[in-house]
């Protein structure tokens, strides 16, 4: 009997088991190309949204403004400026040098501060800013993108970094035991019962606030989620026969974790992988929300929650901000639900 065959490669039997299951559930399936759309299209974030064009052509040379800073005078301009590239000037010399100027759909970046609005800002939705401004005069189209892009980031290697530090933290304990096992989970009892939320408030005035100092803070509280699982895999597995007979061909106990009992454990893991990955995207949130997060003027879906609860008169913030959170959480749960399916022994894929 041929191995069966997943997109052109050979995999066993139980692999395509499993992804039978997975494409069984189609909710599961949509959001989950639904959320990868999404995700590709904000990664180049610069090229969609940005108040600097994404490429200049002047007397032949090729400029990237969306990354570089230019001078004026490499325009033609005044020396010592920086190019101002909404300068109906500078336009007027790329246009008679007969060069050409690229610029982004959306012409404004996160931390833009629009002008010529019709009213004081925030202003409602218009057929310049689609999501209208909030109460900066920022375009909010922008900030959802940057925003989307920050947290699904911030999320995905804050899982990655807490699921490699849980695992190996629960392989120990588990495959030892004794005297390592006890004292790992006095540890964990006490490290799991300190006041998350405090600490983050107190150590937000001690440091400088951006992505990494808080994705470390984060990463030393929720690490922890996985040992109880991998933990009590190893325990269960390192008295069963193979793990015996491979001690007794003198193979190192390291090996023995890696290659012959991690492979197991990490089918309970991968199952809560999304749902992990939604609740550090609702941590960095919240955070935003509170004060505590990414420095002030950063793009962030918790900041402009913030927004609309502090300026109800422009309902489109909060709205703009539910909706946004709401169907990436959502996405991200029914991606979980597939992902749980595929690996439950319980379930066929012609089910």
């Amino acid at each position: 009997m041929k191995a069966p065959r997943i997109l052109g490669i050979r995999v066993s039997p139980l692999t395509a088991r499993r992804w039978g299951n997975f494409l069984a559930n189609r909710r599961g399936v949509w959001s989950g190309v639904f959320f990868l759309v999404l995700f590709l299209l904000t990664l180049p974030a610069e090229f969609i949204a940005n108040d600097r064009p994404i490429l200049v052509v002047y007397r032949d040379g090729y400029y990237l403004p969306a990354f570089n800073e230019y001078g004026d005078e490499a325009f033609g301009g005044v020396p010592g400026l920086r190019a101002d590239f909404t300068d109906r000037g500078l336009q007027a010399r790329v246009a008679e040098s007969g060069g050409w100027i690229l610029w982004p759909p959306i012409p404004f970046s996160y931390d833009s501060v629009v002008t010529g609005l019709p009213g004081p800002a925030p202003t409602p939705p218009d057929g310049i800013n689609w999501l209208g401004t909030d109460d900066q005069a920022r375009d909010v189209l922008a900030r959802v993108i940057y925003g989307f892009r920050i947290s699904v980031l911030f999320g995905l290697v804050l899982t990655i970094l807490s699921t490699v530090v849980g695992v190996v933290a629960g392989a120990v304990q588990g495959y030892f035991g004794g005297w390592i096992d006890l004292g790992f989970q006095r540890f964990l009892e006490v490290w799991g019962s300190l006041p998350v939320l405090f600490i983050l408030m107190i150590m937000s005035n001690l440091i400088v606030p951006g992505f990494w100092p808080l994705l470390i803070l984060m990463l030393l509280f929720s690490w922890t989620w996985p040992v109880a699982v991998v933990r009590a895999e190893f325990l269960r597995a390192r008295n069963l026969e193979y793990v015996r007979a491979a001690k007794a061909l003198g193979l190192g106990d390291w090996r023995i974790m890696i290659r012959h009992m991690l492979p197991n454990a990490m089918v309970a893991t991968l199952t809560f992988l999304p749902f992990t990955l939604s609740g550090s995207v609702t941590v960095l949130t919240s955070l935003d929300f509170l004060g505590f997060g990414l420095p002030p003027g950063s793009a962030s879906l918790g900041e402009l929650l913030k927004q609309g609860k502090d300026n109800l008169q422009a309902p489109w913030l909060g709205m703009t901000g539910f909706f946004v959170i709401g169907i990436m959480l959502t996405l991200l749960i029914f991606i979980g639900e597939a992902v749980r399916d595929a690996f439950d022994p319980r379930k066929g894929h012609n089910q």
